[in-house]
């Protein structure tokens, strides 16, 4: 078990001292039918392949859950309904899909909090113990940046389309997991060029 620890951290610090915009990451993005990862539940999951600052969008996934029980009242913001349910995915199959990503990629979530949260409890229900390499924030990015600019954050500051304003990133029709997967992805290289001025920017900066 010690071992085990010692090999993780040294390759996590390994990682945090290389090149960012040089890695591979895995962009991903949830709709969900509520906010309580204890108690709702993923409705679909999308994600983006950004490899050598190039989004893959050739790679891209978007998969929708045919286990939801009750969709509630998520519909108003995703517009999945009952019927793209029932052709949709089982969601040990989209987590499958999914971690096979894990140990080359780093994972980026607007909001790893809530998304990972989700993710965390699906992977533990579905005996998935694949660990993911690292995990970056863009909305922790975006706060960190703020602060140091002694900007004042509101509270709907760091929403994903606030964020890509202060970018000049164009305004995309959001609560669509494969859009907004694209738009953290887009969001991420440009906080990167931002943060880095032409420089070397080591992945420990993202953090």
């Amino acid at each position: 078990m010690v071992k085990k620890l010692l090999t993780r951290y040294l390759k996590r610090r390994k990682l945090l001292g290389k090149n960012a915009l040089q890695q591979r990451y895995l962009v991903i993005d949830l709709e969900l039918t509520g906010l309580d990862a204890k108690q709702h539940e993923i409705v679909s999951l999308a994600w983006v392949i950004i490899d050598n600052q190039c989004i893959k969008m050739s790679e891209s996934q978007h998969l929708i859950n045919k286990d939801v029980k009750s969709l509630e009242q998520s519909p108003v913001f995703h517009g999945i309904s009952d019927d793209a349910i029932a052709k949709g995915q089982s969601l040990n199959s989209i987590l499958t899909q999914l971690s096979r990503h894990f140990s080359d990629c780093i994972l980026v979530f607007h909001n790893a909090m809530l998304d990972w949260g989700f993710l965390k409890i699906a992977l533990k229900n579905a005996n998935i113990t694949i660990r993911p390499k690292l995990i970056i924030d863009t909305l922790h990015i975006e706060q960190k940046r703020l602060l140091h600019h002694s900007t004042e954050i509101k509270q709907d500051d760091l929403t994903l389309n606030a964020c890509r304003t202060r970018y000049e990133l164009p305004s995309y029709h959001c609560h669509h997991a494969l859009t907004d997967a694209q738009a953290t992805a887009e969001l991420l290289l440009a906080q990167c060029h931002q943060i880095s001025r032409g420089k070397e920017l080591k992945v420990a900066e993202l953090m």
